[in-house]
């Protein structure tokens, strides 16, 4: 069941016209990574919480400042199935996005593995490693920030996440263990 929180949503209106033309685009990025549900264009809706109105009325004042226009509704979808296909539509694009991550982490895994398998695994390539590891992170923490509703890849890309900092953590220990054995530490 739907929280009594969920009933409470942002319907949003926007109009760049008249703007300049890279708002348009600026407004967009932000509603979609809100995690805004479109209706059509220029109109979406947002779980009415606070941290979003936030956002959603900093950007307004901003889409005003530009020349824009930005209506903000607080509505209430009294219709429980209204409110759970609204929950499962912005769920179902968080889990496509988790899906996205999941896809792409065995390349993670396969990159600390060919390095091991080569020997290769030093200072340079654990920096790339833990670099890699960070824009993994710094994604799913995006993608996080639009979870509203617990979507079910969540859990999995956390767990995997974990899993993956387990793999650089014994492939730089491994580095550590090459470079020790490659002679004296200058540092030390």
């Amino acid at each position: 069941m739907v929280s009594e929180v969920d009933v409470r949503w942002l319907l949003v209106s926007v109009t760049t016209a008249g703007a300049a033309a890279s708002l348009r685009m600026q407004v967009w990025r932000k509603l979609k990574g809100l995690g805004a549900l479109y209706l059509q264009q220029s109109v979406c809706l947002l779980p009415d919480r606070p941290p979003v109105a936030a956002v959603v009325a900093e950007l307004g004042e901003r889409v005003r400042a530009d020349g824009g226009r930005m209506r903000v509704m607080h509505i209430e979808v009294a219709d429980e199935d209204e409110r759970r296909e609204l929950a499962g539509e912005m769920t179902a694009a968080v889990d496509r996005e988790y899906v996205e991550v999941l896809e792409r982490l065995p390349s993670f895994f396969a990159e600390l593995k060919m390095e091991s398998g080569r020997g290769r695994a030093g200072f340079a390539e654990v920096e790339e490693s833990e670099a890699d590891l960070e824009r993994f992170c710094s994604w799913v923490g995006k993608i996080e920030a639009r979870d509203y509703f617990a979507a079910p890849q969540g859990e999995l890309v956390r767990a995997e996440l974990a899993r993956a900092g387990e793999a650089l953590a014994a492939f730089e220990t491994a580095a550590l263990a090459g470079e020790d054995a490659d002679g004296p530490n200058p540092s030390s």
